[in-house]
């Protein structure tokens, strides 16, 4: 008696999406495919009809968390100057897992120690798990996990594995893919500042 019921509601199901395509198209005229907008109805789940994003013309939308190849942070100088957070200690290093990460360090010519400068700073995005631990054991917040995931090309050494100068990204960048981290992350240096102004202020006083 059931035979071929099965088959018969897939088969109303995919009329649906068909029908539901068409009343979309309608209620969305000019905005539900190649928009930002079209894009992100489509893919929530409020969405009927068509679901399919027309790759590379239309792409999801990266959410904030998102993670993959590491940057490195730079602020700009009083005088437009690029100035490095990296310090060079090698921790990132470390602890990478694949071991993608390598470091050359900046020393002082006089004296032969080190400077708190990377000379270089190289990752093999090939090896890169995108695993965030770099960023996450970073001392100095200098190494945050990017959203950029279209690295894809024919030559393996020049354009994977990433230099100093590739890797560098300035914290404006930082803030814009991920605001919310940004914001909390300024909020506690801004309050540690506060209660270091503060000790300062106490100890002179206190000699006064």
């Amino acid at each position: 008696m059931n035979f071929g019921f099965g088959i018969l509601r897939g088969l109303m199901v995919t009329m649906g999406h068909f029908i539901g395509t068409f009343v979309e198209d309608f209620k969305w005229i000019g905005k539900r495919y190649y928009t930002p907008e079209g894009v992100a109805h489509r893919s929530s789940k409020n969405a009927s009809g068509i679901f399919t994003v027309q790759y590379p013309e239309e792409k999801l939308p990266v959410p904030e968390e998102f993670r993959f190849i590491p940057f490195l942070l730079y602020e700009e100088g009083p005088d437009g100057e690029q100035q490095d957070r990296c310090t060079s200690c090698g921790i990132c290093a470390k602890v990478c897992p694949p071991q993608c990460i390598w470091i050359v360090r900046t020393e002082d010519p006089d004296t032969g120690r080190p400077v708190p400068e990377p000379v270089e700073f190289y990752i093999d995005i090939d090896i890169c798990m995108n695993c965030g631990y770099c960023a996450e054991y970073c001392p100095f917040d200098a190494i945050k996990m990017d959203h950029q995931y279209e690295l894809a090309s024919y030559d393996r050494h020049s354009a994977h594995i990433y230099n100093k100068e590739k890797l560098s990204m300035s914290v404006d960048y930082y803030a814009q893919i991920r605001p919310t981290n940004y914001r909390r992350e300024e909020d506690i240096r801004i309050a540690k500042e506060e209660e270091k102004a503060a000790k300062a202020a106490a100890r002179a006083a206190a000699k006064e």
